[in-house]
């Protein structure tokens, strides 16, 4: 028959699931706002049984494990879907900010500054013998000038800040990335036992995903060890077991911030055109790209019209019946940098040096200023000369506005896709708290029951024990 010592290690066992079972639902209750955290479930198992003349007496159960609810498929998903929705994210900020530097409804804009240049002309052309008219041409120019170099600032602007953005980035992979290799080792000395390293597991996807939410990344886990190898784009291997290597960033001739790997002590790759995907790979995709395009575009637009104004300036004549020079000073090398353009020095000193006349001693000619003026509308801008300086600069800028539209919309998808996927993962992996206080009752009232099992495998003992008394 069953030893009456047996019933008692049934219900010792039986308080032990009911311990680790109350103490896991506290556990899921406690971290149900922590981002990543699975839910747990403790793995109840039916002990061996013994036997017993012709039968098998059953023993109770014991605990096989406690295990994460969790989906791999899913977290592969919202990690593939989290890289899209950062990539989305890095180009949609830095579209904002290069919409604001194209503001012509807000501020008085570029395009405000042309009309007003090339209307100066026409004021001219009206009265080529006014000196208030030379001087509000001067004036214009200087600020069409200054309204150039504030774009090409603001440009910059955001190029530098994209730069901070990458850099920034590559922080916090470092830091990432370390924790990750420190997670390994953990999980590996954890599992070695044979138990699940549950919570560290929870935080080495979460550590991936935001990873993936940075730059592209491509990884495997090792199934004898369960240590994760990480490769950033297609060459750079950030994790190998319990190994980290760091990203490094550095600043190329153009001043745009480039992301290398160290492959040695001297040695390092540039791997930065190998991010196509997360916050990174937005950020470098349309710093190299749009605002890198639109700031070469302000400059040509700036370069043709100084160009264009200069040969016609040239070809009249001033005030004091001399043949017209440059109106604009740039170079004659063929090299031009924004920033140094400027209204010639003789006509700032000199208004009078402005040419209106197409012939010396005419006064009331009005041909070079009719000439200038009629630029505005010259089709001089694009492959094919197809535009004129307004609608090439209005062409530009409606892209920058269709970009950032197509952008958004984008974004807003994306978003939705992420937060399915996100509720998805939350009704596998996701903590409900009515759920676990239920569970919670069950398992304290079936402590209680193991342990009037117990009470009563000692009442047995004490009946046993009188017996031999009498």
């Amino acid at each position: 028959m069953a030893k009456i010592h047996s019933l008692l290690d049934l219900g010792r066992r039986s308080m032990n699931v009911s311990q680790s079972a109350l103490q896991t639902a506290s556990h899921n209750i406690a971290n149900k706002s922590v981002e990543g955290f699975s839910r747990q479930r403790v793995d109840v198992e039916t002990n061996p049984a013994v036997n017993e003349g012709k039968n098998r007496i059953g023993t109770g159960s014991r605990l096989g494990g406690i295990t994460r609810t969790n989906n791999p498929w899913i977290e592969k998903q919202l990690e593939r879907e989290g890289s899209n929705l950062g990539f989305l994210e890095g180009r949609q900020n830095a579209l904002q900010r290069l919409e604001s530097a194209f503001n012509e409804q807000t501020v008085k804009g570029t395009s405000n500054a042309m009309s007003e240049f090339f209307n100066s002309f026409r004021e001219l052309a009206n009265n080529p013998e006014s000196l208030t008219a030379r001087t509000v041409v001067r004036d214009n120019a200087a600020a069409l000038i200054k309204n150039f170099q504030d774009v090409d600032r603001q440009i910059d602007s955001v190029a530098d800040e994209l730069n901070n953005t990458i850099s920034s980035g590559v922080n916090e992979i470092n830091g990432h990335i370390k924790e990750i290799a420190k997670l390994n080792e953990k999980i590996q000395s954890i599992e070695i036992s044979g138990v699940s390293a549950n919570d560290e597991r929870d935080r080495r996807d979460l550590l991936i995903k935001k990873l993936a939410e940075k730059i592209d990344i491509s990884w495997a886990e090792d199934t004898t060890g369960g240590m994760v190898n990480i490769t950033a784009g297609k060459t750079g291997i950030l994790v190998a077991g319990t190994s980290a290597s760091e990203l490094k960033t550095k600043t190329d001739e153009n001043n745009r911030t480039q992301v290398v790997y160290e492959l040695g002590a001297k040695a390092q790759s540039d791997i930065t055109d190998q991010f196509k995907k997360g916050a990174l790979g937005g950020a470098i995709e349309l710093r190299d790209g749009m605002v890198s395009q639109m700031k070469q575009n302000i400059a040509d637009l700036a370069y043709n019209i100084a160009s264009e104004v200069n040969n016609a300036h040239a070809e009249g004549y001033d005030r004091y019946n001399k043949q017209g020079g440059q109106f604009f000073d740039i170079p004659q090398d063929g090299t031009f940098d924004l920033r140094d353009l400027k209204v010639n020095h003789d006509i700032i000193r000199d208004v009078g040096r402005i040419s209106a006349a197409s012939k010396p001693n005419a006064p009331g000619d009005n041909t070079v200023a009719n000439v200038i003026h009629s630029l505005q509308f010259k089709k001089v801008m694009g492959d094919s000369s197809t535009f004129s300086f307004d609608d090439y600069y209005t062409s530009k800028v409606g892209e920058i506005g269709v970009m950032g539209q197509k952008a958004a919309a984008s974004l807003e998808t994306q978003k939705n896709i992420v937060d399915q996927v996100k509720n998805v993962r939350e009704s596998i992996s996701g903590v409900s708290l009515d759920e676990e206080a239920q569970k919670m009752i069950e398992y304290q009232k079936a402590y209680e029951a193991s342990a009037r099992v117990i009470r009563m495998a000692d009442e047995m003992f004490e009946t046993v024990l009188n017996l031999k008394r009498l």
